[in-house]
């Protein structure tokens, strides 16, 4: 399965992905084209959260989970910090879904990289890690 095909399946069923991700999101972009220096990178999806005011980045991997994908979301968000938030938002969160990962990676290729995602207010506005993780697979299981 390619990554576009995970994210054409959740963009046709947008509205349940919308409440499943929690209420105040507002889709900015799909495959939205971003320009660091003179090399241009594609985020899978975009939102803006209108309740926590910060944008959210999803990626969508569709193998197991590699230190490179925590470094990309990390370029997008410092992109984001950067050049795209206005002064009375909160710093954008980053969500990254795989297929699979090795917690033990997982914990080195993050250790070090910025943890202020106002985490109280993040689990009350937006879905489990385990929701979805389960919608994720059952869509995948749809394709």
């Amino acid at each position: 399965m390619e990554e576009s095909d995970l994210e054409t399946a959740l963009l046709d069923h947008l509205q349940e992905f919308l409440i499943e991700m929690g209420y105040g999101f507002c889709l900015e972009g799909r495959q939205k084209k971003i320009l660091i220096g003179d090399e241009y990178f594609f985020i899978d999806l975009v939102f803006y959260h209108r309740i926590l005011k910060c944008h959210v980045l999803l990626e969508l991997k569709v193998q197991e989970f590699k230190h490179i994908n925590a470094g990309q979301l990390d370029t997008y968000l410092n992109y984001y910090k950067a050049e795209v938030m206005q002064p009375d938002d909160n710093p954008p969160i980053g969500i990254l879904l795989v297929t699979n990962k090795n917690d033990a990676l997982v914990q080195y290729a993050i250790a070090g990289m910025d943890k202020n995602l106002f985490i109280s207010k993040y689990l009350i506005e937006l879905p489990s890690k385990q929701q979805l993780e389960e919608f994720v697979k059952k869509e995948l299981k749809k394709i």
